[in-house]
């Protein structure tokens, strides 16, 4: 489980100091997203969980007549974020919960989003209120992670932990996975007034390392961002020893070409305000 408190903290700043290396896990995924929202009208569109900004700023270079407003909780991710932008005009990202978020400048026509939906505390409340504030004609279009079984990037990590990370509980717990079940994901839209539900799987290669030591760089990668990076701080120095070293050899095993790279799985969703 990882909830908005830990995006605001710990977990924000590991990936605003590693954004080079989570935009390069999502590359493979990143064009599918890219022309799913390009598919979707919208001028002033809102990237929920923004993230270090690599999908809000590809938006706005896409629509030059667009505004583009990037939102997230860390305060280090937007930082980031704002850094990258580089004088675009069009594209600004600012500090703020999607769930109680306010437009200043008009309803927004269009929410986009790669992964960032999935940790809500509250996810009815927020797609109700992300509703309530958009224009008449707002669309809906974000991406998310089928299940842990699908992406062994993230159940075999989980396995070498004795299941850290992918711990047995509330399924639909805020985390990477609690988008995984599309019937939960369909009528939880629903319910919270969106309509005309669409989910596309996307299939693709997920790449954890490369370099001069493609493992090593995985490990490193690991050991910050996902769901066994938490299981693996929070262990004993005693048990992590032995642990660390089954990750080294099943990252090896990985290896090829000089990458390591993971199947990995995907819903895109889109979906009209009812």
């Amino acid at each position: 489980m990882t909830n908005t408190g830990e995006w605001e903290g710990g977990v924000g700043r590991s990936w605003a100091a590693e954004w080079e290396r989570t935009d390069r896990s999502f590359a493979a995924m990143t064009p599918h997203l890219l022309r799913a929202i390009a598919a979707v009208p919208g001028k002033s569109i809102v990237d929920v969980g923004c993230g270090a900004g690599e999908v809000a700023l590809a938006v706005a270079d896409a629509r030059p007549d667009a505004r583009v407003l990037g939102i997230d909780v860390s305060a280090d991710l937007v930082a980031t974020a704002t850094i990258r932008t580089q004088g675009r005009a069009n594209c600004v990202f600012a500090l703020a919960d999607a769930a109680n978020w306010q437009p200043d400048r008009g309803a927004p026509d269009l929410y986009v989003s790669r992964h960032g939906v999935m940790f809500f505390d509250d996810p009815p409340g927020a797609f109700a209120h992300l509703a309530q504030v958009a224009a008449r004609s707002a669309s809906l279009c974000f991406s998310c992670f089928r299940s842990p079984r699908e992406n062994p990037w993230a159940s075999g990590m989980s396995e070498l932990i004795g299941g850290g990370g992918l711990a047995p509980g509330d399924p639909h717990a805020p985390g990477p996975f609690a988008f995984a079940d599309r019937d939960y994901v369909a009528d939880l839209l629903g319910s919270a007034g969106w309509a005309d539900v669409r989910f596309e799987p996307c299939d693709y290669r997920y790449l954890a390392g490369s370099g001069a030591d493609p493992a090593g760089d995985a490990l490193g990668f690991f050991m910050r961002i996902g769901p066994a990076a938490r299981a693996l701080r929070e262990m004993p120095e005693a048990e992590r020893a032995p642990v660390l070293a089954r990750i080294e050899h099943f990252l090896a095993e990985q290896c090829a070409h000089g990458e390591v790279a993971f199947p990995a799985a995907a819903w895109i969703v889109t979906a009209t305000k009812a």
